[in-house]
């Protein structure tokens, strides 16, 4: 395939008009960001939100762009913000929640959809998880056809959507069940009759966001012979390598909250196979990925022949949870994280009962006390409902952490051997070379700035704290170990 140079990423993308939803996400900022700065001369960008916490849509875009990830474009294209159009509403409703006048716009205006929105919680109802991530993609396709000069839609799946497979091919498999007959059963039963079906549907997933996301792509796969459209399939997305600056993160999804538990030292053991492969991914090589894969379909002639483009975005470097665990240790005393309540060192094991046991010993147990003595103080108790939310974080993900699997990344491949040589540095989504201790250097140092919004100039103050921390917790877990093993002792032997 000759690619003119006319047609180079940011010139494919001068004068689109793109709908993006799930603009609030993680993914979503990230996108905005990448799209403004690295292609300039885009038309206009629709961001779909929905009001929230008594903010209206234009509130809640004006607070996103005052985060720190816009720091470098407010600084060099400050005026590319006006670009930037929020629409009300919500992937949870029917036709997205859009108002007619909006609807109309959209259909008139837009080029380009990119589709990141989704509920993203592994333990949501599976009618919630049907109406949030298959409908709304239904209902994304629907408007599509109605858009007079759609280019490209590319939608954003999960890596995870085909787990019965140990190698996964950047294909769409065949669906477990029929999408249009869930999504019916999603609007028509109540949330009680509906989840005496979840076991039955949950033997072909872990759970409903993985079921639900594997219904999507097959909607994906049935428009897809009637619009051109792309599916990217990230595994777990965490903080950026590069761009707009490394180690960019502002979401406490999944294994994120537990990293920030272990940093404080709150939490003590992780239930986790620490020889399994590591399945992260940094959110500017999704982003990339994401563009140069739009662009691809915008050069491509779609035809009814024309084959759905499935690209696979997963950890080119394959480093086990014991790898990172060792990184992490040996930077944790260089970046410590400020008010760490005990010692840092996050055991692992992948026996559920020990984990059980030693979450009760070394969770619960002083989460009860803590409680018990904020009520004392006249303060709400915390503790409890914390330890409670990381047990069950730590046990959906278990699924993840203790599998491999294999993914063909031979679109990949294709793609980037696509991109201009002088555009490489910009979109390629190659990151093979990457320094591993570097990027995990830089995801300590973002999650203390960005998630736990501490002063990096603080940090020989967290040192010390920590060395006095580690030796108190030290001293404390030897006493009660020599304390059990008397008592032990006195049992079995007086």
């Amino acid at each position: 395939m000759t690619i003119d140079p006319a047609k180079s990423i940011p010139a494919f993308y001068a004068g689109q008009s793109i709908f993006l939803t799930g603009a609030t996400g993680f993914l979503g900022k990230v996108f905005i960001e990448k799209v403004l700065r690295s292609c300039p001369d885009v038309r206009e960008i629709f961001l779909l939100m929905r009001p929230k916490k008594g903010l209206d849509v234009n509130q809640r875009l004006e607070k996103i762009l005052n985060l720190p990830l816009f720091d470098k474009l407010r600084e060099e294209l400050p005026s590319s913000f006006k670009k930037l159009i929020p629409i009300s509403g919500n992937v949870n409703e029917k036709v997205l929640g859009l108002a007619d006048k909006d609807k109309q716009m959209l259909i008139d205006r837009v080029t380009i959809i990119i589709h990141t929105a989704a509920s993203v919680k592994f333990n949501d109802s599976l009618k919630y998880a049907i109406l949030n991530n298959t409908r709304s993609t239904r209902d994304i396709c629907i408007l599509a056809q109605n858009i007079k000069n759609i280019v490209a839609l590319v939608y954003v799946s999960t890596a995870f959507t085909n787990v019965n497979e140990p190698f996964v091919e950047e294909k769409v498999y065949s669906p477990v069940v029929n999408w249009k007959k869930m999504i019916d059963m999603a609007e028509s039963l109540d949330e009680h009759n509906l989840n005496v079906f979840t076991a039955k549907f949950l033997d072909y997933a872990p759970n409903t966001y993985i079921f639900s996301k594997n219904l999507a792509e097959s909607v994906i796969h049935e428009y897809s012979s009637s619009l051109p459209c792309a599916i990217v399939r990230p595994s777990i997305v965490v903080s950026s390598i590069k761009e707009p600056f490394p180690g960019w993160i502002d979401n406490y999804y999944g294994p994120i909250s537990l990293c920030a538990g272990i940093a404080k030292g709150a939490i003590q053991i992780v239930y986790i196979d620490k020889s399994c492969y590591n399945n992260i991914v940094p959110v500017d090589i999704v982003i990339k990925a994401m563009l140069v894969a739009c662009w691809k379909l915008g050069l491509t002639t779609f035809t009814k022949d024309s084959n759905l483009f499935v690209l696979n975005c997963v950890n080119e470097k394959r480093t086990t949870h014991q790898y990172g665990r060792n990184i992490y240790r040996s930077l944790n005393d260089e970046i410590p994280a400020e008010g760490t309540i005990w010692n840092t060192k996050g055991r692992y094991t992948n026996n559920f009962i020990l984990f059980y046991i030693l979450t009760m010993l070394l969770h619960v147990s002083p989460a009860i006390l803590i409680d018990r003595i904020l009520i004392c103080f006249g303060r709400r108790p915390i503790a409890i409902r914390l330890v409670r939310l990381l047990y069950v974080v730590n046990c959906v993900i278990y699924y993840f952490s203790s599998n491999n699997w294999e993914y063909s990344n031979l679109n990949k491949s294709f793609l980037t051997s696509l991109i201009l040589p002088e555009e490489q540095e910009m979109f390629s989504f190659d990151y093979s070379a990457y320094d591993s201790k570097e990027y995990y250097k830089n995801m300590m140092i973002g999650g203390k700035k960005f998630l736990l919004r501490e002063d990096l100039n603080q940090l020989n103050a967290a040192r010390v704290r920590q060395r006095r921390v580690n030796l108190f917790s030290t001293v404390v877990e030897n006493i009660i170990f020599l304390g059990v093993l008397w008592i032990l002792y006195k049992w079995i032997f007086l």
